[in-house]
């Protein structure tokens, strides 16, 4: 993890296409500005967390759902 110190008004560039701004710091929050190409997706981490997790419980088979297809193959298979 690179780390860095940046003041309000201060910027870092990402693969030359992404920059960070330093918009303002109030207490234990900071203000961060992102620019960067409309074809990067940007989320705070746990929204990308999220969204990872319900992509892996659309792609999971329902419960019961696994045994019934292997059913259906077994009839099938025995009908040859």
């Amino acid at each position: 993890m690179l780390v860095l110190s940046r003041k309000k008004g201060e910027s870092v560039i990402i693969d030359g296409q992404i920059e960070v701004t330093v918009l303002g710091v109030e207490g234990d929050t900071i203000r961060l500005g992102i620019a960067a190409p409309k074809d990067i997706d940007i989320f705070r981490k746990e929204v990308f967390l999220s969204i990872q997790e319900s992509n892996r419980e659309a792609a999971a088979p329902a419960p019961g759902q696994l045994e019934a297809l292997m059913k259906r193959l077994r009839g099938s298979q025995q009908e040859k």
